[in-house]
């Protein structure tokens, strides 16, 4: 039976990678039964796919699996658009130049093809593509077809250099990655991924890139840590529980890094890590409150009892947000692989 890919929050991601970015699926709910965390405070004003579901009888979901035609993922355009200035400056640059050294060596001179997983509306593509020379091809592969559409319309056109960049779409299950359909491919990358994948995916991706000798560029997985300033007594509370609910149903949430790593490695990969952590103050005050909303409300779904509190917690900590006196940094950390080439690249 395949699987679908649930999660609440990637990016610490309330999904992959509130956002919180995004396998193994969760146990659905009944017609008309309301999730505990629907009911925590301004749970109605949380954007699908940055927290929890706003519609009776349904989590956020990202779906990753092909479960029929009729399955659409949760995952909103609008909370894609407001992370995307944060993924962007929480990037780790320094895993570049390794990995521009890597697609400077490779045979022919046709350019790069690459591969992004769960693309989401192309934040990856806009951000990687105008940092790297040459003529490049994105292959653009998410379940969604309508966030595909947004990522193939928004795509860049231009290399760092002036060469053209082209694009693809490919709607399909990434879960089932294979070296034959990187076939050709010069780099994979994904974001707010790994963190919503099982240890067999994660080994099935690793095996799909090493067996392709493509290096994999996989950004922003949720750490498992994140800091307030000020800080609250129940701060680690609800990170140790939110921590939980990402780890359901076989998911690695922030586990996923070290997986990712392991998996790499064994397979002959030379891997690196950086960190990538979102840095939200006052200018950010829109995504920390729609982060927090989802990292609370995932927290509350995962231990029922602490509601009353939460939302206490989560009333202080939106009016903090809201007069700019909040920061908040929430962990993630990106990792490039570097597979042993084939084809006879350096």
């Amino acid at each position: 039976m395949r699987k679908t890919a649930t999660t609440t929050q990637r990016g610490g991601k309330i999904p992959a990678q509130a956002g919180p970015r995004d396998v193994a699926g969760m146990e659905p709910k009944t017609a008309g039964e309301t999730p505990a965390s629907s009911k925590s405070a301004d749970a109605e004003s949380v954007i699908p796919g940055a927290g929890p579901a706003v519609r009776p009888g349904e989590r956020p979901t990202v779906r990753l699996r092909e479960d029929g035609p009729e399955e659409q993922p949760r995952y909103a355009p609008e909370w894609l658009e407001l992370r995307e200035p944060a993924d962007a400056g929480a990037r780790s640059l320094d895993l570049l130049d390794p990995l521009r050294i890597r697609l400077a060596n490779l045979p022919g001179k046709a350019g790069v093809v690459v591969h992004d997983l769960g693309c989401g509306t192309g934040s990856m593509g806009r951000w990687l593509a105008p940092r790297l020379d040459g003529p490049q091809h994105w292959v653009l592969h998410d379940r969604d077809p309508y966030l595909l559409h947004f990522a193939a319309v928004a795509s860049p056109r231009v290399a760092a250099d002036g060469s053209r960049v082209t694009v693809e779409t490919r709607r399909g299950d990434v879960g089932r990655l294979t070296p034959d359909a990187l076939a050709g491919a010069s780099l994979v990358t994904a974001s707010a991924l790994l963190d919503v994948l099982t240890r067999e995916e994660i080994e099935t991706l690793a095996a799909a890139c090493t067996g392709a000798g493509c290096p994999a560029l996989l950004t922003l997985s949720v750490a498992g840590r994140v800091d307030f300033t000020p800080s609250d007594p129940m701060d680690a509370e609800i990170a140790e529980a939110f921590n939980a609910h990402q780890r359901r149903s076989g998911l690695l949430g922030p586990d996923a890094i070290t997986v990712a790593c392991e998996a790499f490695s064994e397979l002959g990969a030379t891997v690196r890590l950086n960190p990538s952590p979102w840095r939200l103050g006052p200018a950010e005050a829109a995504l920390t409150a729609q982060w927090l909303r989802g990292w609370v409300g995932a927290a509350v779904e995962q231990r029922p009892e602490l509601r009353e509190r939460a939302d206490r917690y989560l009333r202080a900590r939106l009016e903090a947000c809201e007069a700019g006196e909040l920061s908040v940094v929430v962990h993630h950390t990106d990792l490039l692989a570097l597979s042993r080439p084939t084809g006879g690249a350096a």
